[in-house]
């Protein structure tokens, strides 16, 4: 397989520049190897340059299914991956189709290949794609939350400050979020989106998709968080309730979230992110509410 991007070359008359290679994004199974299409099976043997997240986890997956590796397989992980970028970059110039694979999933999405991809466009090299399983849309399919709209917030920030500070942010996003977390973080997690969102909204955990110990546990986050807290272990995936519809503020409206903004920092949050995701999460104008929390007697 291989193609161009951009206008014509050789205009001037002397000889056409060679036809650059093409840069295929292959998603790979996330957990069962039959997952896997023909077609990626196919490309895998024929590809002239492979690059992947994990070389020892490709070479299982070739054998699984069944074919024979016959190009040069580059490893290709986020620390080496602005490292290895202009070696493939010179291989998809030379003519050579280039199959970019991670882990799991699809390249780019909260793994390698997000760069490569964009330097590879920027250069007018074809860039296609293999489509196939993805965590994201597996767990938002499985969850039973609405689907219509949802947006996908990778994985969370590890500073607690900066984390705090989105949390507070995505308190009124009436979308449905998709989170990826590490298992010993998980716990953690959830218990600030609880303080965050509200320890009401529902939420699913999705544990080991497709795989053996395949669990989706669904309830609000507050339990989620209880039963999340001794620990958990696999992959994991989190799809969390968007805000309900803001309403008008009234002076019970005012009241009530007042006391959800305690409710808040009692449980860990900051005053001003607990006021920030209770403001967008209930409708209530953050000057109103801030007035309310700082100078309850001038607000009232």
């Amino acid at each position: 397989m291989s193609g161009e991007e951009g206008g014509p070359r050789g205009l001037t008359g002397g000889p056409a520049a060679p036809a650059s290679g093409t840069l295929i994004l292959a998603a790979a199974p996330i957990g069962r190897p039959e997952d896997a299409s023909g077609r990626l099976a196919a490309e895998l043997a024929a590809a002239p340059v492979i690059a992947a997240e994990d070389t020892r986890r490709l070479r299982r997956l070739a054998g699984r299914l069944g074919i024979e590796l016959t190009g040069r397989v580059v490893s290709y992980y986020e620390g080496v991956e602005a490292g290895r970028q202009d070696l493939l970059l010179g291989e998809l110039r030379a003519g050579r189709d280039v199959l970019l694979v991670t882990d799991a999933g699809m390249p780019g999405v909260s793994d390698p290949g997000y760069r490569l991809t964009a330097a590879a466009a920027e250069a007018g090299i074809r860039v296609t794609v293999l489509p196939g399983p993805s965590a994201v849309t597996a767990a938002l399919a499985v969850s039973g939350l609405p689907t219509d709209r949802f947006c996908f917030e990778g994985f969370p920030s590890r500073g607690r400050g900066e984390r705090s500070r989105r949390f507070a942010e995505l308190a009124g996003e009436r979308r449905t979020m998709v989170f990826f977390e590490s298992p010993r973080r998980t716990g953690t997690t959830l218990g600030e989106l609880s303080a965050a969102l509200g320890e009401k909204r529902r939420a699913v955990v999705c544990r080991e998709l497709t795989k053996t110990h395949e669990e989706v546990r669904r309830g609000t986050l507050a339990e989620l968080a209880a039963w999340a807290a001794g620990g958990l272990l696999g992959e994991i995936t989190l799809v969390v309730e968007g805000a309900p519809a803001a309403r008008g503020a009234g002076a019970g409206d005012v009241s009530a979230a007042v006391a959800e903004v305690t409710r808040r920092v009692t449980g860990g949050l900051s005053r001003k992110d607990a006021i920030a995701a209770v403001a967008a999460g209930t409708g209530v104008p953050r000057n109103l509410l801030y007035d309310a929390v700082v100078s309850p007697r001038a607000s009232s």
